[in-house]
């Protein structure tokens, strides 16, 4: 059976470049670290910006996934921003407390807490939206528009294939 040019940079890419004389993988190669790298460097230009909002990127990935919803209960918030119940918990938590965010017992399941975006959370959103799509195109903006939009379908492709898998913050 021939092998097509992708399955032998996929198998050569599954076992680390040996072009390097030990043999080794260089971090800076690494798609795992690069991929963090990317991750630090969005999170600080979104710090930066939205520093006056109080606001980190899980609370405003939380804001933005109620704004679309009249309430959401947190285990369908914790699949859409794709992180632990215990983190998105806390996050909602916080929301709660700054009165972004108002939680209750579900009115269907009463072991489900239904979480709503408040008047004052709805009003943040908006007012950070700018900054933060700033923060987003900043991200990318030393990349030419194809590139973005290559970048991006490469990461929601990563992201498609892997999607069942699910954070764990036990391993920071």
């Amino acid at each position: 059976m021939a092998v097509t040019k992708s399955q032998a940079n996929s198998d050569a890419y599954k076992a680390g470049p040996q072009s390097h004389s030990d043999g080794g993988w260089p971090l800076s190669d690494r798609p795992g670290f690069l991929a963090r790298r990317v991750h630090q460097i969005h999170v600080s230009l979104f710090s930066e910006l939205c520093a006056p909002f109080g606001v980190t990127p899980v609370q405003y990935s939380l804001l933005s996934a109620l704004a679309g919803r009249e309430a959401a209960d947190q285990t369908t918030l914790s699949r859409i921003v794709a992180l632990d119940r215990t983190t998105t918990t806390g996050a909602l938590k916080r929301l709660e407390a700054r009165g972004l965010v108002r939680r209750g017992t579900s009115a269907t399941d009463r072991r489900s807490q239904s979480c709503a975006l408040t008047p004052e959370g709805r009003r943040l959103l908006e007012e950070m939206e700018a900054l933060a799509r700033k923060a987003h195109a900043a991200t990318v903006d030393m990349l030419s528009p194809e590139e973005r939009t290559q970048f991006i379908e490469i990461m929601k492709k990563i992201v498609s294939a892997h999607g069942g898998r699910q954070t764990s913050f036990d391993l920071l």
